[in-house]
């Protein structure tokens, strides 16, 4: 506790991480309640409509919780995190694509708002999503440097070190990436 002020002293979110990761329950509490508004703000970087945001940051938090004893502290947490907040939206993504396919819901046509006309924003996360899911069919090593690099927005030198390649590598990929997926999204509606 703060006594200067009255107020309990917040601990940082890597030393949560790691008191987590040790197994202390209390810390994997504070550190769920303190991520929260940092996952649902990443994951809406991944998904435009807020409903699905949300429901992919629940998945990120039920992930945490159920994997933070693999957190191993060798990176920053942001950066274990940045992973699984990605590795969850595209799930989600994945899932959405899957629901609409095997269940079209009918839509009533003054109801309709296809984002990619009403949101530059959006559609262009819409169709960096759909990029990411081809990449991952076609080219599934180039995936991971474009998500940490220019979706999470890691510096090169962690990214290579999230990825596990040498930093060369992660850069070679990277340029790919982007070389591959750069034509798809101006093909995009």
């Amino acid at each position: 506790m703060d006594r200067s002020r009255g107020e309990p002293q917040v601990a940082p979110t890597e030393d949560l991480a790691r008191g987590a990761a040790a197994g202390d329950p209390a810390a994997l509490d504070e550190l769920l309640h303190a991520i929260r508004p940092e996952v649902v703000r990443r994951c809406g970087r991944f998904l435009p409509c807020r409903e699905d945001a949300e429901e992919a940051a629940q998945d990120v938090l039920l992930q945490v919780a159920r994997k933070i004893s693999t957190f191993q502290g060798r990176s920053r947490f942001s950066t274990w995190l940045y992973t699984v907040v990605a590795n969850c939206c595209r799930q989600k993504y994945r899932e959405l694509k899957r629901r609409s396919v095997e269940q079209p819901a009918p839509i009533e046509a003054e109801r309709h708002v296809d984002p990619r006309t009403t949101s530059v924003i959006a559609g262009s996360r819409l169709d960096l999503l759909e990029a990411l899911d081809r990449l991952e069919r076609e080219h599934p090593q180039l995936v991971e440097p474009l998500v940490y690099r220019d979706i999470c927005q890691l510096e090169y030198a962690e990214a290579a070190e999230r990825a596990g390649i040498p930093l060369g590598t992660f850069k070679s990929r990277l340029h790919e990436a982007r070389k591959q997926v750069r034509p798809w999204l101006a093909e995009a509606p």
